[in-house]
């Protein structure tokens, strides 16, 4: 008996609930996904996009330090807010908040390439010190999870070219890439310069800027 390839017979994500969910960022419609590897993955989403072109689209990680403990040692919880904000004032576009803790190696990896970024290290060489890659993401459940909501391109909202990449790759049409831009913690500083300066992220204006809401919504 052949068995079949479970992996080209079952879907990427299947949608296994959802609601309106009002939150402080405006009422959104919260969807929630499962993956093959059973991890579940939520789009917010924010008015009708459903065959709509140029959605302006964030696919965000998970960050429980900095989203749940309130950790200054990065930008992600500030990422996550500016993100909702843009997508509800522009009353179109989709959050993708992503099971991807501490890009993608987990959370008690992540604890541990804190403690040797204690010592000196940066988040790319604590890493590789750990045997581990400099970003494990990918993006072909959020790929999936926009087909499913039937979004035919989008403006990705990230200031990390590998992510255009990565999207493009997974085979989402993303027309262009709005910077991503948000107010960063003073511990989170030289982590930020790290991802600007080893990792090519295009940080011009985050420190001190806001994101431009009208630009977003052009």
């Amino acid at each position: 008996m052949i068995t079949p390839d479970t992996k080209t017979t079952t879907p990427r994500v299947t949608r296994i609930a959802e609601t309106r969910l009002p939150t402080r960022h405006g009422t959104l419609r919260c969807v929630v996904y499962r993956d093959r590897a059973g991890q579940e993955h939520v789009a917010m989403v924010a008015g009708n996009v459903h065959g709509e072109q140029d959605v302006l689209v964030r696919a965000h990680s998970e960050c429980l330090t900095s989203e749940v403990l309130g950790s200054l040692k990065c930008d992600c919880k500030n990422q996550l807010d500016r993100a909702l904000d843009a997508i509800a004032w522009v009353g179109k576009g989709v959050v993708l908040y992503l099971r991807q803790e501490g890009r993608g190696i987990g959370l008690g990896n992540k604890i541990r390439a804190y403690a040797l970024q204690e010592l000196g290290h940066d988040t790319v060489d604590a890493n590789r010190m750990l045997g581990l890659p400099d970003d494990s993401r990918t993006y072909d459940d959020a790929a999936a999870m926009l087909e499913d909501l039937g979004v035919k391109s989008v403006a990705l909202m990230t200031n990390n070219p590998d992510k255009v990449e990565g999207f493009t790759s997974a085979g989402t049409v993303v027309n262009r890439r709005v910077a991503h831009v948000v107010q960063i913690p003073t511990h989170a500083e030289r982590y930020m310069e790290t991802k600007a300066r080893r990792m090519g992220h295009m940080l011009d204006g985050v420190v001190t800027g806001g994101l431009d809401l009208e630009h977003a919504a052009k």
